[in-house]
């Protein structure tokens, strides 16, 4: 083993032995080199005040080399601020305003340990660094039955773990706790549980209460004293998007902190926040734990980076940072949720009216993207495509029953159109299997 991988397994052992033991294999062999080219570089680009022949970029004229046909596009920034690598674990400036940001929106982190946020190269890389670091074949991967496939490629396929589902509502069509509880602490034998919290859920659009996100802190901690180490993921991706009385903050505070055999990793970005998927900037922040500990996983995460994609883009992250610092930034956020706000209304208000009951009901939804009808007669696939086919209207099927209905890309005015359609596109086949 590398002689750095193995000081900060040490550190980690030492500060808490229950985190050590969460590592994955790969989780325990990786570092992030302090020798080497990254490292000399960064040397030379203090010292080197007559030639910097380290990093592999060109300049001219004392700035990075561009095409005039790209920086025309840009002329607004810097060139420095675009054209060279960022820092494998994001740009200085970016990771600073989304601490500041994490902890203005999320009052239970307030007083908390909380590691610097790492920029990823969006949502789904953050997902990918926690599934390297802690997933090992046969870890027990605990997600609700309404989840987003990814996962199952992500910590399934590419780390070879086991997922491990429960009911994501019980019989009062709340947040089932108790079934969550229970995955829990059926992985007593193994000691180990990677637990995903997404909330805003992908695909109901569902976001627990406050009592019931004590609920589910109360779980995992249940399954800490019970012995079991719990790397605890909040997957935050549609954070900010609440349209009702459900909590409004991560519970990566809430978990921060809450047992020693518990860790506490948040998983957020700007993709959806701020609205720029394209633009894949994303963060994972550790909480919870000492300075020396969070430092080390830092290390760690900075090493599966550099081992993956080296650094994440710049130019993007330069654009949120951007945004992040402009004085029209929350005004214009505002604007934009009380968009999505109204679409998500306009949805419930519609589906309550009773006037598709024999067709669907709904989950419940009250924040995020998205929201899943369950079909009480026709299979969610048959329905997909004939709605594709014959309406020219896209939606998701989820297993036999579950369509999903991502309202964030339908104007309001535009909703009951839709839905009504889709309640054609049921009858079309109630009608056709009745011949």
């Amino acid at each position: 083993m590398n002689p750095l991988a193995q000081k900060l397994n040490e550190t980690i052992a030492a500060e808490n032995s229950h985190v050590y033991d969460m590592l994955s294999g790969l989780g325990r062999q990786i570092y992030f080199p302090k020798e080497g080219i990254l490292s000399q570089s960064a040397e030379a680009k203090a010292k080197a005040k007559t030639f910097n022949a380290t990093i592999g970029t060109a300049l001219e004229n004392g700035q990075p080399m561009h095409l005039k046909v790209i920086q025309d596009t840009l002329s607004a920034y810097n060139p420095k601020d675009l054209y060279e690598y960022a820092p494998p674990a994001g740009k200085p400036e970016l990771r600073s305003a989304w601490r500041s940001k994490m902890l203005e929106e999320n009052p239970s982190l307030k007083g908390k340990s909380l590691g610097n946020p790492i920029a990823t190269n969006a949502l789904t890389h953050g997902l990918s660094i926690v599934a390297d670091l802690f997933a090992d074949s046969g870890d027990a991967v605990i997600i609700p039955d309404k989840n987003w496939e990814n996962y199952e490629l992500t910590f399934g396929i590419r780390r070879g773990a086991e997922l491990v589902y429960y009911p994501l509502y019980n019989e009062q069509r709340r947040f089932n706790s108790a079934a969550l509880r229970d995955a829990i602490l059926a992985q007593k034998d193994k000691g180990k549980a990677i637990v995903i919290l997404n909330f805003p859920n992908n695909p109901t659009g569902y976001s627990p209460g406050a009592e019931e996100g004590q609920e589910i802190v109360d779980a995992i901690k249940a399954g800490a004293e019970a012995g079991i180490n719990v790397v605890a993921v909040t997957d935050d991706a549609y954070f900010g998007l609440f349209f009702e009385d459900s909590l409004h903050e991560s519970l990566a505070g809430h978990l921060a902190g809450l047992h020693p055999r518990v860790l506490s990793v948040k998983v957020d970005g700007a993709t959806k926040e701020e609205y720029v998927w394209g633009f894949r900037v994303g963060f994972i922040t550790y909480a919870g734990q000492s300075e020396a500990l969070l430092a080390a996983l830092e290390q760690k995460t900075m090493g599966i980076i550099r081992a993956t994609i080296s650094s994440g883009p710049h130019p993007s992250q330069t654009f949120v940072l951007h945004a992040l610092k402009s004085p029209e930034f929350h005004a214009q956020k505002l604007e934009k949720f009380h968009i999505m706000k109204g679409r998500a209304n306009r949805v419930k208000t519609l589906l309550d009216s009773g006037k598709f009951d024999d067709a669907w009901e709904y989950y419940p939804f009250n924040s995020g993207y998205f929201m899943c009808l369950k079909l009480r007669s026709v299979n969610a696939e048959t329905l997909r495509t004939h709605l594709l086919d014959r309406y020219g209207i896209g939606t998701i099927a989820l297993g036999d029953t579950d369509l999903r209905v991502a309202f964030s890309c339908i104007e309001e005015k535009d909703i009951d159109q839709l839905f009504e359609t889709i309640y054609q596109g049921v009858k079309d086949l109630e009608q056709a299997a009745a011949k």
